[in-house]
């Protein structure tokens, strides 16, 4: 039976699944541990709106099983030394450097979790993948482990997340499903069963699958594949039916209602955001390419590509729009992060936009509610386009979307945040430069309601 969990990384992934693995098994001590002392300090912050991850409903997770049986620290050979299982929830970011730059995944922070794994473990251990890898990186972590000389036997479980930025909380209490990869071996079944055992004491176990660890590790990547897809297409019909005089919304419903299609992953957008669609892809594209399956590879490829064509079609969209200079001019952007309820940044469309844009020299002022300028200053400068002082002369960031909009030429709708419905767009329009545009990125907008006040109004598709 698990007395004792670990988990190494206490980012977006390990943090939340760890707060409500400790709230529904409250007779399992939960440690989560990482090297960042700056992260592990905000987990532990008395006041819970703090919490280096923003989540709906996490706050109230964390309150009710932190110094109970949650806890957050920096001591990792300690929590290793004690855990009867360890999860490895580090990140696994595109290579940029060597082979398999700008597609394969970067497993440099797993082989030290593993390196570190195998030098303090004292006892046997169950190590479980959480973050997302490349098949058949269970063996490699398996081949480090078994190899250490101190007699430790460990059994390596693929254990995937499937949860949605924005809705973990309620992803994790109420999963479509938990998939748990491991060996077919007698001790790879108990294994097995000790994880099942935790899930099902909150989780039906009829949605609890299992299989050997390379499917698993594939049907994560798979499933964000599918998903990514799903947005690329509609965004690919969203420009053909702006120059036919479809409209896209009218278009995805009426697919939607097709029982084999679905109207989930259907609604146009500026593009796809986060830490895993565009890299889970890259990294599918990878493998097939290394296997010489150089078909799969370009099927797969080319849903990176329309994703990486809408970004740059609406920043191009907005330049020609106003008149085709934006130079000296002021766009005020509304929303930072990938997705509405998260403060993730990476990989968002408004990184890109707001790049072509402070390009052709235009002023960004950007509101979110829950991005912090530093984070934005940051994703701006790894893109390293142009120097970190020219970002800062071109970006300002605003406590409000009032402020935001302020004498400013065109608003771009880059998150679609629900307190962006609720503004009071008179108010907006008398406080912009006339005439005063609107892109919106998302949909989220009454285009007539704007269209009245005397908008020029812009949406993906239509």
């Amino acid at each position: 039976m698990i007395k004792n969990i670990c988990c190494i990384g206490a980012g977006y992934v390990g943090g939340p699944t760890m707060a409500v693995i400790a709230q529904k098994c409250p007779h399992i001590k939960v440690t989560v541990v990482d090297l960042n002392q700056h992260r592990i300090n905000a987990w532990n912050d008395l006041d819970v709106t703090k919490l280096p991850v923003y989540e709906p409903g996490l706050d109230v997770v964390v309150k009710e099983a932190r110094g109970r049986n949650l806890f957050f620290s920096t001591e990792v050979d300690q929590a290793i030394d004690e855990a009867d299982m360890i999860f490895i929830s580090v990140n696994t970011p595109t290579k940029t450097y060597g082979v398999g730059k700008g597609m394969a995944a970067d497993l440099k922070y797993i082989e030290l979790c593993a390196r570190q794994i195998a030098r303090v473990a004292k006892n046997n251990k169950i190590v479980v993948e959480k973050s997302t890898l490349p098949v058949r990186t269970a063996q490699a972590i398996k081949d480090i482990l078994d190899h250490t000389g101190n007699g430790v036997s460990f059994q390596i479980l693929s254990n995937p997340e499937f949860l949605a930025e924005g809705t973990a909380v309620e992803d994790l209490f109420f999963p479509d499903r938990v998939l748990i990869g491991g060996d077919s071996t007698e001790e790879g079944q108990k294994a097995i069963q000790s994880l099942v055992d935790i899930y099902s004491n909150w989780v039906s176990r009829d949605k609890i699958l299992t299989t050997n660890v390379w499917s698993s590790e594939l049907s994560k990547l798979t499933a964000n594949a599918f998903l990514a897809q799903r947005v690329s297409s509609i965004n690919a019909m969203s420009e053909l039916c702006e120059k036919t005089g479809a409209n896209v919304s009218e278009v995805a419903k009426a697919i939607g209602m097709d029982s084999r299609i679905g109207s989930k992953f259907l609604k146009a957008s500026v593009g796809f955001g986060g830490s895993c669609f565009q890299k889970d892809i890259l990294n599918l594209v990878y493998i097939a390419k290394s296997y010489g399956l150089n078909e799969v590879a370009d099927y797969w490829e080319q849903v990176i590509i329309m994703n990486d064509h809408q970004k740059r079609r609406f920043s191009k969209n907005i330049i020609s729009t106003l008149y085709n200079t934006v130079s000296g001019k002021k766009i005020a952007f509304l929303g930072w992060a990938f997705k509405k309820d998260t403060n993730d940044t990476r990989e968002s469309a408004a990184i890109y936009v707001a790049d072509d844009l402070i390009s052709e020299q235009a002023v960004v002022a950007v509101y979110d509610p829950q991005v912090q300028e530093a984070q934005i200053l940051s994703d701006l400068n790894y893109l390293e386009t142009r120097i970190e002082k020219e970002n800062e002369k071109y970006i300002l960031v605003a406590s409000s979307a009032y402020a935001a909009v302020e004498n400013s030429h065109a608003i771009a709708i880059l998150t679609e945040w629900d307190e962006f419905k609720d503004y009071d767009w008179q108010k907006i329009f008398d406080s912009m430069l006339k005439p005063a545009f609107i892109f919106d990125g998302r949909n989220l907008l009454n285009k007539e309601q704007l269209e009245n006040i005397g908008f020029i109004y812009q949406s993906i598709g239509s």
